[in-house]
């Protein structure tokens, strides 16, 4: 089974998400899209709005807690101000499963 793991950060996360993702065991796959956030961080490049990242981890359930600390640790969450990560539950069935 596969699980869901996505964050809404500072675009400066990104490139240390895959650093720190990239490679590790139970990781699947990565996505990283950009978008404009009001709320989620101090830092705000165009006035009242400050670019984002849009992150989803699908990882295999059985390493979900890893993957989900190592997001994380990556996003500097513990110390700095700069949006949330959130798990979903197993999900039922992609095109990622293995057969």
């Amino acid at each position: 089974m596969t699980i869901e793991i996505g964050a809404l950060v500072h675009k400066d996360c990104g490139p240390a998400v895959i650093d720190e993702l990239d490679g590790i065991a139970g990781v699947i796959t990565i996505f990283i899209e950009s978008g404009r956030s009001n709320d989620l961080f101090e830092d705000r490049q165009f006035g009242k709005f400050g670019e984002a990242a849009i992150i989803t981890v699908i990882a295999d359930r059985d390493k979900k807690q890893t993957v989900f600390d190592r997001l994380f640790d990556a996003c500097q969450l513990q110390s700095k101000t700069q949006g949330i990560i959130f798990m979903a539950d197993d999900m039922i069935r992609s095109s990622l499963d293995k057969p």
